[in-house]
This record gives C-alpha cells, sequence and structure tokens, in this order.
C-alpha cells in the first residue's frame, strides 16, 4: 500500500463519507463503519488475508478496502491497545503486537514434546503433506505426534481424495498461536562450509 496512513485529506479524515454502502453479497451488519467491518473480519478469519479476499468478504471494490485498511491501521497505529494490524506482504492479518510475545508465552504455553514441535514444524514447512509422506520423515512416532497436534487443534487432517492416507495442514489456531509470517516458513539456503 503506497498510501500514508497519516495524510490528511478528507477522506482520510472522515473514511465514511466517501466509501460506497457495501453490495448485497456481504452488507455492513448493524451499520458498522467499513474499518470496523474489515477488524471483525480479520479477528473472526483468524488468519492474514489479501486486500482482495477482504474487499469480497467485505462486499466493497479493493479501493474501499484499501480505504478502510488504511484507516484501521492509522486508529490502531494511535490506540494503547494490545492489538495491531500487521503487513505480511500482500495479506493482513489482526494480532498481538509483538511486543507482548514473552506474555503469550507465559499465559499461554504450549504443552508439547519437542517431537512433536519438530513434527509440527516440519508440516509448517511443507504447508501441505500426506500423513504418509510425513511418517516416513519423522519415523513412527510421527503418528502419536499428529495425535497431539490434532488434539491441541494446531493442524487440520483431511483424507486424501485417490489414497488411502491424509493431507495434513495447519490449522488457522496455529497462525494465530504462533503468528509465524509466510517468509519464516521458507526453507533458508545452507552455508557451504
Amino acid at each position: 500500500m503506497g498510501v500514508d496512513p497519516e495524510a490528511s485529506t478528507p477522506e482520510a479524515e472522515n473514511p465514511e463519507a466517501s466509501l460506497p454502502e457495501a453490495s448485497p453479497a456481504g452488507p455492513k451488519p448493524l451499520n458498522l463503519s467499513l474499518p470496523a467491518h474489515l477488524e471483525a473480519i480479520l479477528y473472526l478469519k483468524g488468519r492474514p488475508l489479501s486486500l482482495s479476499e477482504l474487499a469480497a468478504i467485505a462486499g466493497v471494490d479493493n479501493d474501499s478496502a484499501e480505504l478502510g485498511l488504511i484507516t484501521l491501521m492509522a486508529d490502531y497505529a494511535h490506540r494503547d491497545t494490545a492489538l495491531e494490524i500487521s503487513q505480511d506482504g500482500h495479506t493482513y492479518g489482526l494480532q498481538l503486537r509483538e511486543s507482548l510475545a514473552e506474555l503469550v508465552q507465559n499465559l499461554v504455553p504450549v504443552d508439547l514434546s519437542t517431537a512433536a514441535l519438530r513434527t509440527l514444524a516440519t508440516v509448517a514447512l511443507k504447508k501441505r503433506i500426506l500423513q504418509s509422506e510425513l511418517v516416513e520423515l519423522r519415523g513412527s512416532g510421527a503418528y502419536d505426534h499428529i495425535k497431539a497436534l490434532l488434539a491441541e487443534d494446531f493442524i487440520e487432517r483431511r483424507r486424501q481424495s485417490d489414497g488411502r492416507s491424509y493431507w495434513l495442514s495447519l490449522s488457522e489456531k496455529f497462525h494465530r498461536t504462533f503468528a509465524v509470517k509466510a517468509e519464516e516458513l521458507q526453507p533458508r539456503p545452507r552455508r557451504s562450509a
């Protein structure tokens, strides 16, 4: 977004004045402002969304969604709150401020073994992996790790349509709990010795 949220324009001072009404596909509930509607969408989805996804869900065009998002981001920047709107590439999410990471660890400790966390990291790096492939990579103990990760709701499991195995992928709870950015899930190149 190449727009300065601090810029003083009539639209920035009163974003409601220039925003079109929501389309029938996505009416604004309870006459909420568009920024409040976008905030609700980000909260309820629990994962980062692109501008076009936000616009489609809100039932507005991309320009209106961008203006509403800029207003929302500026509002959060001036509030004394534990939440923030984060931008990761072309996606936007509602999350706890990064400065609260230690508090999160103290209040929401993840009760998983190191081996289960490594299995979770493997799923995170692959983004989507067959259970049989994961067991091949991590060993037969991965079955217990998968059970623990499913019980904690960090992964989702769906039956493979043309086979006997399951597809494993990250859940929305994983993204809310760990707030891992997409580029952090990319394998890093190995350094030659």
